[in-house]
């Protein structure tokens, strides 16, 4: 009979320890331990450990790349300046009436022949124009000068308001004569000129007339009226110097009301007429 071979692994040596001889036995006859065969290698049914591939090599470095700024963003929008609400009147009281406009052509009682205002510390050489006034010759003394002068303007803008004639300037007062006592004047209130050139009827010596007209030089007074003699001081002063021969009348312009004769903001006008 055939038995099939099967392959028996070998048992694993037991290590045994001699025995002890007999009693009696000499060292030749104990027995020989048995050689021991080293076990055969059993094949290892699972694989053997494969060789370790090498890493992959790194990859090439990225350089980097320059960061970009972040847009700027715009500032903050500059506040706009907060236009405050009209003022409004109290309840119960009505708005203001708009301003009147100065039209064109129509008169202005506050306007002077120079057409501007005055330096104290200069002198103008302007060009006199004819207006038409309503004129009122009178005399006073020197110390009711500035009274007679105020009660002769009040006269005179009376017949212009009974007349229907609007006032078109500042009074003016001519002198035409001094003395040591007093003066004569022409008192006049330049105005509109009448309708049609019919100049109405006047009452209390009043007329109308024209103002001087020609070249003139200005002096400016501004001070009380009883100061009035330190201007004309000057006047003389400049006319010698400059060797100007002048009309012996003098002409003021009163752009101040004659209310005060004190007043130190008293305006007067003085103009002079070389011959």
């Amino acid at each position: 009979m055939v038995f099939a071979q099967a392959r028996v692994a070998p048992p694993t040596a037991v290590e045994t320890a001699p025995l002890a001889p007999p009693p009696g036995a000499s060292p030749a006859q104990m027995p020989s331990a048995p050689a021991q065969t080293p076990p055969s290698a059993v094949p290892d049914s699972q694989p053997g450990p494969q060789p370790v591939q090498p890493a992959p090599p790194p990859p090439n470095p990225v350089t980097p790349q320059p960061v970009q700024p972040a847009p700027t963003l715009p500032g903050p929008a500059e506040p706009q300046p907060v236009q405050p609400p009209p003022t409004l009147p109290p309840p119960g009281q009505s708005l203001p009436a708009p301003p009147v406009q100065q039209q064109t052509g129509v008169p202005d009682p506050n306007a002077t022949l120079a057409g501007k205002r005055g330096d104290a510390s200069d002198i103008d050489e302007i060009t006199l124009a004819a207006k038409p006034v309503l004129l009122l010759s009178g005399q006073a003394s020197w110390d009711q000068g500035f009274q007679k002068l105020s009660e002769s303007f009040n006269a005179l803008r009376a017949e212009a308001q009974k007349a229907g004639l609007p006032v078109a300037g500042r009074p003016l007062a001519l002198f035409v004569e001094t003395t040591d006592d007093g003066f004569r004047f022409d008192a006049m209130l330049p105005v509109a000129a009448p309708a049609g050139g019919q100049a109405p009827a006047f009452g209390g010596g009043v007329k109308l007339s024209a103002s001087p007209m020609g070249k003139a030089l200005r002096f400016l007074h501004v001070a009380p009226y009883d100061d009035i003699d330190s201007t004309y001081e000057t006047i003389t002063a400049y006319l010698e110097a400059k060797s100007i021969t002048v009309k012996d009348a003098f002409l003021e312009e009163y752009v101040s009301d004659l209310k005060d004769p004190g007043d130190p903001n008293l305006e007067i006008n003085v103009y002079v007429q070389p011959k």
